[in-house]
């Protein structure tokens, strides 16, 4: 897509509010009008046109701007988080979302989510975008940014063209999906199976070392950086920080960083630590250092880690603030699993390793699937 070139010979010039309009309807009643789906700001994810998560009228909600399929949801407030949503269903929504829709006999509704996706028409929102906290842009705002498009019938093509770079990004992420449900089927059928012995996952990994070491005359140092999700294949992002007077906790070579506070349990962190200078490394004191007591069992343990099963008996043991739990060394004693053989510890693991190894090159590929797109929207508008 990178070598398409668009010609735009005989293409006019457009003002956004020729080709658009602001839907301001509402429900007062949202279940007497048959919606059901409720979406806020979070509901939206970044560059994704598919809303895939929504609350329902089973939650308690403010909310009553109506949207319906077919229209172009647009997250007004931070616009630089780039959130927009093509409606496949009927509901309601945050005030904090933007519903437009085509004036069809100037643009193809079609094209409109990616004409909102364009780097164009998010400069023109960043820069209209008013407030300090929580900047916000208004429609009458956005009105006036220009734009050229093609005759309604080139405007098919190009259409065809976007939305079937989109459904191949679809359909790699359904792949990646599969790929991580099996990683947890894998680890779920070996762990939870009554034939093998229950022994606390401790006695698979040392707990290694609460004591912190204290930087009063250290000025640059090795962090770790991890990912939302934790990834083997990325380890640890080593970055240099200037720091002084913060306790930091140290680390070697393939030992598992395991994020013991609320936030990070809930976004999966944890890693690997590898290619360390020196084969050492200090870290954050929110991670706990699990230190595998046979070299064979790495990978076993470390996915044993990052499974459903084993954050969830992590959270309820979690102690501390409504707002800032942690996971106590206790636990990694309290929680048993069903060990298989030593054998078989280490043909899971490096099975499990396998999977991830193909679950960074989806990975890389959705990412190039994704730029491509957006290459080839950002060379239409």
């Amino acid at each position: 897509m990178n070598d398409i070139t668009i010609d735009k010979t005989g293409w006019k010039k457009w003002r956004f509010d020729e080709v658009c309009r602001q839907v301001n309807a509402s429900s007062k009643d949202p279940e007497a009008d048959g919606l059901h789906y409720v979406i806020g700001l979070e509901h939206i994810e970044p560059g994704n046109l598919h809303i895939t998560k929504w609350d329902t009228l089973e939650k308690e909600t403010t909310f009553t701007r109506k949207f319906v399929k077919g229209q172009v949801l647009f997250g007004r407030r931070r616009a630089y988080q780039r959130k927009v949503a093509y409606a496949e269903f009927d509901g309601i929504c945050s005030g904090d979302i933007l519903v437009f829709e085509a004036i069809e006999e100037n643009l193809l509704p079609e094209l409109l989510p990616f004409l909102i996706q364009s780097d164009g028409f998010f400069e023109k929102a960043l820069a209209t975008s008013a407030g300090s906290l929580s900047p916000r842009t208004k429609f009458k705002e956005l009105a006036n940014y220009e734009f050229f498009l093609p005759p309604k019938s080139e405007q098919k093509r190009l259409a065809e063209l976007l939305w079937a770079a989109d459904e191949m990004i679809e359909k790699e992420k359904k792949v990646l999906k599969e790929l991580k449900d099996h990683i947890q089927i894998i680890i779920k059928e070996n762990t939870t199976d009554t034939k093998n012995k229950r022994i606390p996952f401790s006695n698979l990994v040392e707990i290694n070392p609460t004591t912190t070491i204290n930087t009063e005359e250290v000025s640059l140092i090795t962090m770790p950086d991890i990912s939302e999700e934790g990834e083997i294949i990325n380890y640890i992002k080593a970055q240099t920080y200037e720091l002084k007077g913060k306790g930091l906790t140290p680390f070697k070579e393939n030992d598992i960083l395991f994020a013991k506070i609320t936030p990070c349990m809930e976004n999966g962190k944890g890693t690997i630590a590898k290619h360390l200078y020196n084969g050492l490394g200090l870290g954050s004191t929110e991670f706990h250092v699990l230190r595998p007591k046979l070299d064979t069992d790495l990978y076993y343990c470390y996915y044993l880690t990052m499974s459903k099963r084993f954050r969830k008996q992590a959270e309820k043991q979690m102690t501390g603030s409504a707002g800032q739990k942690r996971v106590q060394p206790e636990f990694f004693n309290f929680y048993k699993v069903c060990a298989p053989s030593i054998e078989q510890r280490k043909i899971i693991g490096d099975k499990l390793y396998e999977i991830d190894c193909t679950i960074a090159k989806v990975k890389m590929q959705i990412s190039l699937s994704q730029q491509l797109k957006q290459n080839l929207t950002n060379k239409i508008f």
